[in-house]
């Protein structure tokens, strides 16, 4: 799953119940994808999964079948994927497929 630019979306597998843990030094190596709208869904993605939920800070993060949408700081091009099923700040990172559930083979 990608942004409207291309770059890769991930989720963290700690985020039990779609509620964002990812804060401080955590958000700086995996920036949430913020919005000040409602999501949309592109191509090849169920308009119904697309969400948002606020952030503790105020900020409202995208989310997608319940899954608050991040990207990785290392990734710098459209497709990159340079850090799928990392452990790191406590849970997994993954890649998602079109359903949103987690990519788990790199």
């Amino acid at each position: 799953m990608v942004d409207a630019g291309g770059r890769t979306l991930y989720l963290f597998d700690a985020e039990a119940g779609g509620s964002p843990r990812c804060y401080g030094a955590c958000a700086a190596a995996w920036p949430p994808l913020l919005t000040s709208a409602d999501p949309l869904a592109g191509a090849g993605l169920t308009s119904d999964l697309a969400g948002s939920v606020l952030r503790s800070d105020g900020a409202r993060q995208v989310t997608y079948n319940g899954h608050p949408l991040y990207y990785y700081a290392g990734d710098r091009a459209p497709g990159e994927i340079r850090c799928q099923a990392a452990v790191e700040y406590g849970g997994g990172w993954y890649v998602l497929d079109s359903a949103g559930h987690e990519v788990s083979r790199p």
